[in-house]
C-alpha cells in the first residue's frame, strides 16, 4: 500500500477519534455547567386539577411535583432539575408555619451547596406574602423565584408549563444573582418586594403597581432592565423559630366602627396594620381605638387600601405623638409580615420604623 495513502488513512482515524473525544469532553463539561435548580412545590393552581378542559372549576395542589416536572421535559436543557414536595394545598391556605419550613428548608439548601438556585410552585392568592416573607428570611444571594399559573394544569389554555419553563430559565441564568426573590409570571419578572396580585381571573394579574416589572423572559432569553434599591440590608434569621408574633390586618372604610380594634385589644395581638384610606387616614372614632392600642404596648401601622403609593410619616396624622408607625409603600398583606419579624426582635417603635424605611 502506498505510504501516502497509509498517513492518510492513519490520520484521518486520528482526527475521527480525536472529534469523538472532544465530543464527549464538550458533552461532559455542558453537563457539568448546567446550573442545580432545586424545586420546591407547595400546590396551587399550577398543581391544580379539574374535570373539564374548558370549565374553570379545579382544586388546588393535587398534582405532585414529579407529575409537574414530567410535563415539562425543555427544563432538563437548562439546568440539573429535581423537584421536592413541601406542601400540597391552595395558596389561601398558606400560613406561618409552611412559611418557616419554606424558609428553612431554602436555608438548609443554600447551606450544603446542593444547589445553585430554588424555584418555588405556589398559588397565587399568596404568592406575594410568602415572595416577602423569603426575601426577607433566605439568608442567601443565590436566586430564589416563586412561580404559579392562574388555570390549572388540565385546562386547555393553561399557562403553567410555561411559567415553569420560564421560572427555571430565570433560576439558570447567571444574571439572577443578587436580585432578591422574584416572582416570574406571564413573562415576565417582579422583584417580589413590590410584586402584587392585582386580578382575581387574568393571566396578567402580577404587577409591580408603583414601580413594574424588573425584566422580562421572551424567546428562550431573560432580560433585566433594573434593580430595586430597597432589597433588604437587614435579614431576618428565622433558623430556629417556630411561632411569629400576632400582627392583624384592619380595614378602613367610610363611617367605620372601631370594634374590630377594640375587639383585637382583649386578645394577645402584638401589632395591628391598619389599611386606610387615603394616605392611610382615619376617622375619629376609629383613631381613638388605635391610639388605645398603641397605649397598650401594640404597634400600629398605617398602610393604605388603595392599592400603590406611600404611606407619608406625620402627614396628616401626628404618628409621633400616636405611637404609630408607617408602611411606606408597601402593601397592608406585606407590612404584616415585615412587622411580624421585626417584633420577632424589638418593639421599639423607631427601629421598627427603620425597618419599614429601608425595606
Amino acid at each position: 500500500m502506498n505510504n501516502s495513502i497509509l498517513k492518510k488513512g492513519v490520520l484521518v482515524l486520528f482526527m475521527f477519534v480525536l472529534g469523538l473525544q472532544t465530543q464527549a469532553q464538550t458533552k461532559n463539561i455542558t453537563t457539568k455547567a448546567l446550573p442545580r435548580v432545586t424545586i420546591l412545590a407547595t400546590g396551587g393552581t399550577i398543581a391544580g386539577s379539574g374535570e373539564s378542559a374548558t370549565k374553570a372549576a379545579y382544586t388546588a395542589g393535587k398534582v405532585p411535583i414529579d407529575i409537574l416536572l414530567s410535563a415539562v421535559p425543555q427544563i432538563h436543557d437548562l439546568a440539573k432539575v429535581k423537584g421536592e414536595q413541601i406542601a400540597q394545598i391552595g395558596s389561601q391556605d398558606m400560613s406561618v408555619e409552611v412559611w418557616l419550613k419554606l424558609s428553612k428548608r431554602i436555608n438548609e439548601i443554600f447551606k450544603e451547596n446542593s444547589a445553585d438556585a430554588i424555584v418555588i410552585t405556589h398559588g397565587t392568592d399568596t404568592m406575594e406574602e410568602t415572595a416577602t416573607f423569603l426575601d426577607l428570611t433566605v439568608m442567601f444571594d443565590k436566586p430564589v423565584i416563586l412561580v404559579g399559573a392562574m388555570r390549572p394544569s388540565t385546562a386547555m389554555s393553561q399557562d403553567g408549563n410555561k411559567n415553569l419553563l420560564d421560572a427555571v430559565m430565570v433560576a439558570a441564568s447567571p444574571n439572577s444573582k443578587d436580585k432578591g426573590v422574584v416572582v416570574v409570571m406571564n413573562e415576565l419578572v417582579f422583584d417580589g418586594r413590590d410584586v402584587t396580585k392585582t386580578i382575581t381571573t387574568s393571566t396578567s394579574t402580577f404587577q409591580s403597581r408603583n414601580f413594574g416589572p424588573i425584566g422580562l423572559v421572551y424567546d428562550g432569553k431573560v432580560s433585566y432592565y433594573y434593580q430595586s434599591l430597597r432589597n433588604p440590608v437587614k435579614k431576618f434569621d428565622v433558623t430556629k423559630t417556630t411561632s411569629l408574633p400576632q400582627v392583624e390586618i384592619i380595614y378602613g372604610y367610610a363611617d367605620a366602627s372601631p370594634v374590630t380594634v377594640d375587639a383585637l385589644l382583649t386578645t394577645n395581638v402584638k401589632g395591628i396594620v391598619y389599611a386606610g384610606m387615603g394616605n392611610g387616614n382615619f376617622n375619629a372614632a376609629v383613631g381613638k381605638s388605635l391610639e388605645n392600642a398603641s397605649k397598650k404596648g401594640i404597634i400600629v401601622c398605617r398602610s393604605n387600601r388603595a392599592g400603590s403609593g406611600r404611606i407619608t410619616l406625620l402627614n396628616e396624622v401626628d404618628d409621633a405623638a400616636l405611637g404609630f408607625v408607617v408602611g411606606d409603600d408597601l402593601n397592608p398583606q406585606k407590612s404584616r409580615i415585615l412587622l411580624m419579624l421585626s417584633l420577632m426582635e424589638t418593639s421599639d417603635r423607631a427601629k421598627i420604623q427603620s425597618n419599614f424605611f429601608k425595606y
